[in-house]
C-alpha cells in the first residue's frame, strides 16, 4: 500500500514539474526588450500549403540587443515569412531586404511593459492552477486508496505530504514570475 501512496506522490510531482516548465517556457514568449530568437516561437508560416514553425523554413539570428535576422531556407519564402510575422501580431514590422527579413525591435514603453507584466502574472496564475488541479487528482487517489482499505492515518500523512508540494511549487512559481516582472520591468 505504501508503494502506491509513493506512486501517486511521484505521479503528482511529475505532473507539477511540467505545469513550472510550461510557464517558462511561455515566459520564453513574453519579451524584456531583449531580442531573442524565442519572440518569433508563436509564428507559423504557410510553407507549401501546411502551416509550420518559423524556425523550420528560416534560420533566425540576433546580430544585436534590438535586432533580428530571418534568413529564409528558400528566397521564394521571404513574403510568406513576412506576412506570417504581420499576421501573428506581434508589433514587429518586418522589413524585407531581398535577401533576408530585419525586424528591429522597438524598446518598450512603460504602459507595455505593464501589459507584459500583467500577461506574466496571468501565465503565472494558469501554472497555479495547474498545480491545483494536480493536487486534487493526487488527493482523489488518495481518498479511494483510503476507501480500499488503506489506514485513515497513512491517507491524512499522504495528503498532507500533497499540499506540501503543492505549496513548494506554487513558490516556484512566485519566484518564476518575481524574475520575470523585474526583467520586464528593467529598462
Amino acid at each position: 500500500m505504501m508503494e502506491d501512496i509513493e506512486l501517486i506522490l511521484e505521479e503528482a510531482k511529475d505532473a507539477m514539474n511540467a505545469s513550472v516548465a510550461h510557464l517558462e517556457k511561455s515566459f520564453l514568449n513574453i519579451r524584456a526588450g531583449k531580442a531573442s530568437p524565442q519572440m518569433l516561437g508563436s509564428v507559423f508560416v504557410d510553407y507549401y500549403g501546411s502551416m509550420t514553425p518559423l524556425s523550420q523554413v528560416s534560420n533566425v539570428n540576433v546580430p544585436d540587443a534590438r535586432t533580428l535576422t530571418i534568413q529564409p531556407y528558400e528566397k521564394s519564402m521571404l513574403t510568406p515569412i513576412e506576412k506570417a510575422i504581420m499576421s501573428a501580431n506581434l508589433g514587429f514590422n518586418p522589413m524585407n531586404n531581398g535577401d533576408v527579413i530585419i525586424i528591429s525591435v522597438p524598446p518598450l514603453t512603460e504602459e507595455r511593459r505593464r501589459d507584459l507584466v500583467k500577461q506574466a502574472k496571468h501565465e503565472a496564475e494558469e501554472a497555479k492552477i495547474g498545480i491545483r488541479n494536480h493536487r486534487k487528482d493526487a488527493n482523489t487517489e488518495i481518498k479511494k486508496l483510503e476507501k480500499d482499505g488503506v489506514s485513515e492515518d497513512l491517507c491524512k500523512k499522504a495528503e498532507d505530504d500533497v499540499q506540501k508540494l503543492t505549496d513548494n511549487f506554487i513558490k516556484k512559481i512566485e519566484e518564476h514570475l518575481a524574475v520575470k516582472e523585474a526583467e520586464i520591468m528593467k529598462v
